[in-house]
């Protein structure tokens, strides 16, 4: 495609190795792969030197194309490591100990398959990801070098932590519910991070919803499965986490930072949005959504549990509660619609406006 173009238009064409940046490709099968298989078989071609590139060096040199004007045939990358120190450096960064074997004979297609089957990637884009590793290729950038100075790419290790940043910072998306404006429920696995979300509409306001889903926890308690959250809870202090004891500082008011529970107040954005983070013990890190969206004749409930789960455990952990948290969550989110119902229908109390 580059050639075409480069024939028949003015053009400037970056080659570039393995890009690295949350929601790459190249960076979603290292972060899997890595995340989930604790011991590797891998084809021995996972030795050979590639030259990755963060994905904000690469934005980088696409703007500065545009002030530059037509130069060709440009590769970019960091200094070279092979596939396998990719993914090592990548467990060193996420705290996890991996044990890779390179083994002589694995097929392009075969291990194309394994990447589709173990990772969220579809076998049509593993196949040239794979493929993309089977030959050296290291990046040749001194033309980089002489036309983009001010580029500095920065190293693989860097370029992870800043990848892995959005989701340790706790920023999380809240927008990603648009696709369940109907109402439904959705499961997705993308960029090492788990929704369930479901959406309810409702004739309550969002001022109701609100009320109902920021008065959860603490003596009140979780309105549908109770006793299940309190023996979550005497888990959680048997393995050293706060429980239940916390409790909430207010029946119904939440401040940024509180602690309701074993959650802490991450968003407290009234009528709109509630967002808790998990501090009980976890194999990863978790997160509960709440928003409350304004529709013709009532309001729209999106809630949604966020996992990101760390190694095979975290990932196990989930899938192993589940089939219960499914359950829970569901019957969660049509308590709090009831309430909220409930709550608009009731007449005003004394002293309140009507």
């Amino acid at each position: 495609m580059g050639e075409i173009l480069r024939a028949n238009l003015p053009a400037t064409e970056f080659r570039a190795g393995p890009v690295i940046g949350s929601g790459s490709a190249s960076f979603e099968m290292v972060r899997y792969l890595t995340e989930r298989l604790p011991l590797m078989v891998a084809p021995r071609w996972v030795l050979n030197p590639v030259s990755p590139i963060a994905i904000r060096d690469v934005l980088a040199y696409l703007i500065l194309a545009l002030e530059r004007g037509p130069s060709g045939v440009v590769e970019i990358g960091t200094e070279p490591l092979s596939f396998k120190a990719m993914m090592e450096t990548y467990a060193e960064v996420r705290g996890l100990k991996r044990v890779i074997l390179p083994v002589p004979v694995l097929a392009p297609r075969l291990a194309a398959l394994w990447v589709g089957l173990v990772t969220p990637i579809p076998n049509r884009l593993a196949l040239p990801l794979v493929e993309g590793i089977l030959h050296p290729l290291v990046a040749d950038t001194a033309r980089a070098r002489a036309l983009f100075p001010e580029v500095l790419p920065i190293p693989y290790r860097k370029a992870v932590e800043l990848a892995l940043e959005r989701i340790a910072l706790g920023e999380v998306e809240t927008r990603w519910s648009g696709a369940l404006y109907g109402g439904g429920f959705r499961l997705e696995d993308r960029e090492g991070l788990i929704r369930e979300v479901r959406a309810l509409r409702t004739k309550a306001p969002p001022e109701a919803l609100f009320r109902s889903f920021s008065s959860l926890g603490g003596e009140r308690g979780w309105l549908v499965w109770n006793w299940a959250w309190v023996l979550r809870g005497l888990l959680d202090r048997l393995l050293g986490g706060p429980g239940l004891r916390r409790g909430r500082r207010h029946p119904t008011e939440l401040l940024p930072g509180e602690a309701v529970d074993f959650w802490r107040v991450e968003v407290a954005d009234p009528p709109r949005l509630l967002r808790l983070r998990a501090e009980m013990r976890l194999p990863g890190r978790a997160w509960l959504e709440w928003e409350a969206r304004e529709e013709e004749g009532g309001s729209l409930l999106v809630q949604t549990a966020y996992f990101e789960p760390k190694g095979l455990t975290g990932f196990l952990y989930w899938w192993a509660l589940y089939p219960i948290h499914r359950r829970i969550f569901s019957d969660l989110a049509r308590a709090i619609v009831r309430e909220a119902e409930a709550q608009a229908k009731a007449p005003p109390r004394e002293g309140e406006a009507g």
